[in-house]
């Protein structure tokens, strides 16, 4: 019988995981603690909601839009040799695609979401359209992770009442954020996005930040990238919730 290469990928990149935890130490950035979530109606992230229960200079990693096999692979890898953990908000059409890559994610001990099943603008979308993308992608996420989504973030993050309104009957936390890289411009640089991750924060003084591990330049950006928070002194928080009944 013929194996799949991606999932020989996944094999190999698991197993050099456990190898890089064993090696973790005072130098990593590492992942100060984590807080698990009731699976339940609750709107955080302070551009749009109220905010984590955080302290002072504590942040906590999510990235949109995978899983990637080009790019995802790369980001986790800069997460282990930083003993990270992260939230993934998956888009349900790249989980039917590559669900032996999203479940390498979850298997590393990151959190994962939803993000829609189709990335569109959904404002632009019907109500019964907009209920249909959600109803595909936790169809998706179930088949995938065998049991509902906890969290969700709107794509553009740009949220819609008739969708707030279904998170809220499925007991689903809507995540927005509190800084961001603005990591889609197509001229980004290493540099550039060091910059742009320095001044947000000075902004926000901490929070869930906004990244992409769909983008080539972050995954080659991030391991810079967690290397500032360390300088900068901010403490990583991972975000778990309660498994489903």
């Amino acid at each position: 019988m013929k194996i799949p290469l991606s999932l020989i990928l996944c094999l190999l990149l698991s197993s050099w995981q456990t190898a890089q935890a064993a090696n973790c130490d005072k130098n990593s950035l590492g992942t100060a603690r984590s807080i698990t979530l009731k699976r339940e109606a609750a709107w955080y992230g302070t551009k749009q909601h109220q905010a984590l229960p955080l302290n002072k200079n504590e942040v906590v990693l999510t990235f949109d839009d995978g899983p990637s096999p080009e790019n995802t692979p790369l980001v986790l890898k800069a997460l282990a040799e930083a003993c990270s953990k992260a939230s993934f908000f998956m888009i349900g059409q790249q989980l039917q695609k590559h669900p032996a890559l999203a479940r390498q994610v979850k298997n590393a001990g990151h959190t994962t979401g939803l993000h829609s099943f189709s990335h569109q603008r959904l404002v632009t979308l019907s109500p019964a359209d907009q209920l249909a993308d959600l109803k595909k992608a936790q169809k998706i996420y179930r088949d995938t992770f065998n049991e509902s989504a906890p969290t969700y973030r709107f794509p553009y993050l740009e949220e819609t009442p008739v969708l707030l309104d279904a998170l809220k009957a499925n007991n689903m936390t809507v995540a927005s954020i509190d800084a961001t890289i603005d990591d889609w411009l197509p001229d980004d640089t290493t540099e550039i996005l060091l910059k742009r991750l320095s001044q947000s924060l000075e902004k926000s003084g901490g929070g869930i930040i906004l990244m992409h591990d769909a983008n080539a330049i972050t995954a080659k950006a991030l391991p810079a990238l967690l290397r500032l928070l360390k300088e900068k002194g901010y403490k990583v928080v991972h975000l778990q919730w309660e498994k489903a009944a």
